[in-house]
């Protein structure tokens, strides 16, 4: 550590925090390094400190791993530091908690829970599934786009890694929001999320017509479905992208008065970065 006595500083101002520095300091931007007096408008490399501290999860792609990602979907809640699934099948619940501990690790299981009907007026009894780690949270909104919510969710692209966990995808979806025909050789999958259905069907070469008139909408996948050659594995990072960037709204300069400001820079070896209340800067003195 290092500290040097400065009569101007600068508060830059970004859309998670305002931290104050010298006019000098090296901060992260999209196309290198940029003195702090200079990025205002700019957006710099940002990441949740308090979140690098946690445990990370080893995730491993597969069946169990598409089946997770397609009952979470349909069926499961994420939430800030935790994911449940809370359901009425005893069976799915079961597959779903081995489902969650093969793929992460976590330690999972089901338990019987009694929650409100708003149709039968009564208490009625389900299953419920649920792991807290904000790592999952996390992952889960990475993997369809940032926000969780089953009428805002995409499709998440990860499960077209490989056709096993794609299928294990579809039979989690359908365990979910869906069910397999008794009179043809396929399933039927429901959601009031077009879009979501929209980039589903694509993947699988189906004809697909969202409903417009407020009702869910349907798309059906036929068990030949890989007889049409349109599915494309493609590469999508299963780990967590813990970086992303703060937009700068302000650079501020002040000056010292009678008493000059003291600044304090870090090197961590072999790294010559570290982070202003999360925003990525570098040693320059």
């Amino acid at each position: 550590m290092t500290a040097v006595k400065v009569r101007k500083v600068v508060d830059v101002v970004t859309d998670h925090s305002a931290f104050t520095v010298a006019p000098e300091q090296l901060l992260r931007t999209p196309d290198g390094w940029a003195h702090a007096r200079d990025v205002e408008g700019m957006v710099l490399a940002w990441t949740h400190a308090r979140k690098l501290c946690r445990e990370r999860l080893t995730v491993k792609p597969g069946y169990e791993f598409g089946y997770l990602m397609g009952a979470t979907c349909s069926d499961g809640t994420v939430g800030t530091n935790y994911v449940s699934l809370v359901v009425n099948d005893e069976d799915f619940a079961g597959r779903y908690a081995q489902c969650l501990t093969s793929a992460t690790g976590l330690d999972s299981r089901f338990e019987a829970v009694t929650r409100p009907s708003g149709y039968l007026r009564r208490e009625v009894p389900g299953f419920r599934v649920r792991v807290v780690s904000s790592y999952l949270a996390d992952l889960m909104r990475q993997y369809v786009g940032g926000d969780a919510h089953h009428m805002r969710q995409r499709f998440p692209r990860v499960v077209l890694r490989d056709r096993v966990t794609f299928e294990g995808f579809l039979d989690g979806y359908t365990d979910g929001d869906g069910y397999r025909s008794k009179t043809w050789s396929g399933r039927l999958l429901v959601s009031s999320n077009g879009p979501f259905l929209s980039e589903l069907a694509e993947a699988i070469g189906a004809r697909f017509t969202p409903c417009t008139d407020g009702q869910a909408s349907h798309l059906v996948v036929v068990d030949r479905w890989p007889d049409r050659g349109t599915f494309r594995a493609e590469r999508h990072p299963v780990q967590l992208r813990e970086s992303s960037w703060a937009q700068v709204q302000e650079v501020r300069y002040r000056d010292a008065g009678s008493k000059p400001y003291t600044l304090y820079a870090f090197r961590l070896a072999p790294y010559d970065g570290f982070l202003i209340n999360g925003h990525l800067a570098r040693q320059n003195w």
